[in-house]
């Protein structure tokens, strides 16, 4: 079974993030694992080791029966019944304990919210973001702060012709099935006989390895690329935006960029999917 991975630190966005990844899943047949990745607090002048492996499974039992009560309050009571687990467990990094449970569990996706107040090392933001999205073996879907639902009718693909755009896109098939969504692959370019000759190649070389037939491809003509595409995701209705982060430059590390966070914002309540390259 598919198992989908939300990431929580009980925060006001963490019940919208926690209730969006609930509704995915249930709609693809997935299991969601919701985490809580916690770190013990620091005791100088502690030499006694009965004492910390004491402290170690208190924490551990209080943090686990709180991150259970999260979900129950927001989910609902029964949770077995649901597909839902919990696990809060220690970790120095909140990357690096999300990563290691999404290579355990094998994770069709990771699921965060998106807040710049996050208490969790500022979840996704800054150098944590880009650990996540270099190093996670899966998807990782950003949900902004005011979304409202996990219903999908129009997904739009980013795509710069990369040959790994074509698995990301296939995974996004997975997810689009499931909802009958719209799939629009756009691309922006300032040449314009140049973005559509490559977009025809492009087109046949998904077509080739995509069954999916709710697909369409579409080049934008600017050279403002993030005005052009946040003004097409909105005239067009979007649900969701995916694109490939490449390892040299890619879009996303753009947007990620501290000082580029306002940006983020102007997508408004479209969640983010970005895919890793070194995946596909």
């Amino acid at each position: 079974m598919k198992t989908i991975i939300c990431a929580t630190d009980y925060s006001k966005n963490a019940v919208i993030a926690v209730k969006y990844a609930h509704e995915i899943s249930s709609k693809i047949g997935a299991q969601l694992l919701v985490i809580h990745i916690y770190e013990l607090p620091l005791i100088l002048g502690m030499e006694f080791d009965i004492f910390y492996d004491n402290l170690k499974k208190t924490t551990f039992q209080k943090h686990n029966r709180k991150l259970k009560n999260f979900c129950k309050k927001h989910l609902g009571k029964e949770l077995k019944e649901m597909k839902v687990i919990t696990y809060a467990f220690e970790g120095i990094s909140a990357s690096q304990g999300i990563i290691l449970k999404a290579s355990e569990y094998n994770a069709f996706m990771i699921v965060i919210g998106m807040k710049k107040e996050s208490t969790m090392k500022e979840l996704f933001m800054g150098d944590t973001s880009i650990d996540l999205i270099e190093k996670a073996p899966c998807p990782i879907l950003a949900i902004p702060t005011n979304v409202s639902t996990g219903k999908l009718k129009t997904i739009v693909y980013a795509t710069d012709f990369e040959e790994e755009d074509i698995g990301a896109i296939n995974k996004v098939t997975q997810i689009a099935k499931k909802f009958n969504a719209n799939i629009k692959v756009v691309h922006i370019a300032g040449d314009k006989a140049d973005g559509n000759l490559k977009m025809e190649w492009f087109e046949e070389m998904v077509r080739q390895k995509v069954t999916y037939k709710k697909i369409e491809f579409e080049v934008l003509h600017s050279q403002e690329i993030f005005n052009t595409l946040r003004s097409y995701l909105f005239s067009n209705n979007t649900d969701l935006v995916a694109m490939l982060e490449r390892k040299k430059s890619g879009f996303i590390r753009k947007l990620f960029h501290r000082d580029l966070v306002k940006e983020m914002e102007s997508f408004g309540d479209i969640p983010l999917l970005s895919f890793n390259e070194a995946n596909y």
